[in-house]
């Protein structure tokens, strides 16, 4: 079980590609085989040692509220309203107080990831001296629409590029990522007034973040086709 018992799932996005069908529903509780996707993340990772939960909101906030009141989990899970997004390393800042001492898993919960959590937990605490953080990579078969990575000879990420027209690879960004309690301080000094993880912070962070390629599934489900996919895959199992 992991020592590492926080994790942050950044769910408050739009879902704006995935209308008309998220014209009611938030992304993050969209079903993939017949389950919500919050509900996948939530059991993988209670079942991995995690036992406390911030999930922060801002579409349609009261179904995110009632789907964690009926759930089992309720009493593990803050849930952090968003009333204006205020980015993703923003919401690391706001809610230092849930982590600032203690390391934790961030993870961008509208993708859907199948993984075995204990090895990447494991390539954390055996990072290299002076990583602060490490980043989870995923082959992908269209690296232009992600932000991809280059390592060096230790797997440490030295080149990230977001979205680029000639990607150096197909090492992508999989937006989870495990962050030594230390990165407060760095992400406290960012001063972007809606602060991003991939365009803020990573670049802060070259050279001392690891990095670990799950062989598992791993699929933003930010359209409609990619979502039929991760329905296909999970429906296969």
């Amino acid at each position: 079980m992991t020592k590492i018992k926080k994790a942050i799932l950044l769910s408050a996005g739009f879902g704006t590609r995935l209308k008309p069908l998220t014209d009611h529903i938030p992304k993050c509780l969209v079903p993939i085989g017949g389950k919500p996707l919050l509900q996948i993340w939530l059991e993988q990772l209670t079942a991995a040692g995690f036992t406390e939960f911030l999930i922060n909101t801002h579409y349609l906030p009261e179904q995110v509220v009632e789907f964690i009141e009926q759930s089992k989990y309720k009493n593990f899970v803050t849930i952090a309203y968003e009333p204006k997004l205020l980015g993703t390393a923003g919401t690391l800042k706001k809610n230092l107080t849930f982590w600032k001492n203690e390391n934790v898993l961030v993870a961008h919960a509208d993708n859907l990831c199948l993984c075995d959590w204990e090895q990447f937990i494991n390539t954390f605490e055996s990072r290299p001296v002076g990583c602060l953080a490490t980043m989870m990579l995923f082959e992908s078969d269209n690296p232009k629409s992600c932000g991809v990575v280059k390592l060096d000879e230790k797997d440490r990420v030295i080149e990230f590029h977001e979205k680029v027209a000639n990607p150096p690879s197909n090492l992508a960004n999989g937006a989870i990522y495990l962050f030594d309690k230390q990165l407060s301080n760095v992400i406290t000094s960012i001063k972007a007034k809606e602060p991003d993880i991939s365009l803020d912070l990573v670049p802060l962070l070259l050279g001392n973040m690891s990095a670990w390629k799950t062989d598992g599934y791993l699929r933003d489900i930010g359209n409609i086709d990619s979502l039929a996919k991760a329905n296909s895959y999970l429906n296969d199992k």
